[in-house]
């Protein structure tokens, strides 16, 4: 069976965001506007069915992993269900208490949030088990990654304050804000790296 490598991964990964995003600026807005009962479903599940898609590319490139790479899959997704469920724990009791007011689009946030979690869980595993995973198997460079991220956030966050949805850009301001301080750390790390004499730099790839 042909591998499913990291570079296969990230770029279906990143077409898919790509695509989801355009969905949810372009053709998500319509499905609440629209007369066409068939139509309305159609542009509801749309997004959905992306998402799926990701689903799948996830548990391909979990199937295809080493027993050490399938260890650290499993545990971000572990620790990313445990935050989601958390969270919303905790948005429950306060909409309950009448706290906050939350609606139904609230959890449109529950996959994307489990999807930061889960990446942010697993670069963490690979720096403690000796792997930068900024680019391995010839994967695309951790930072461009995240610019795509901040642009992708960028024009989401435009579209919400062309519709004057203050809570979704708030959210959106601050979690860009949040990776733009990581994109800042990444650039220093890799400034220093290629700065570094060989020696140095070969300890700080072992740390």
């Amino acid at each position: 069976m042909r591998r499913f490598t990291e570079k296969q991964y990230q770029r279906q990964l990143m077409i898919a965001m790509v695509l989801y995003v355009g969905v949810m600026l372009l053709a998500w807005p319509s499905a609440k506007t629209t007369g066409s009962v068939p139509l309305k479903l159609a542009l509801a599940l749309l997004p959905a069915a992306l998402m799926l898609y990701v689903i799948g590319l996830m548990a391909r490139r979990i199937l295809h992993s080493d027993e050490l790479e399938q260890r650290t899959h499993l545990a971000a997704l572990g620790v990313a269900t445990a935050v989601v469920g958390a969270a919303s724990l905790v948005g429950g009791f306060l909409a309950a208490a009448k706290l906050v007011q939350l609606d139904g689009t609230v959890l449109i946030w529950v996959f994307p949030l489990q999807l930061f979690a889960y990446g942010a869980t697993r670069w963490i595993l690979n720096r403690r088990y000796g792997h930068d995973g900024v680019c391995g198997e010839g994967g695309f460079p951790f930072r461009y990654r995240l610019l795509l991220i901040l642009a992708l956030m960028a024009a989401v966050a435009l579209a919400a304050y062309w519709r004057h949805d203050d809570f979704d850009v708030g959210m959106l301001a601050g979690m860009g804000s949040a990776l733009v301080l990581v994109l800042a750390w990444q650039g220093w790390r890799h400034w220093r790296k290629r700065h570094a004499p060989p020696g140095a730099r070969d300890a700080g790839h072992v740390r």
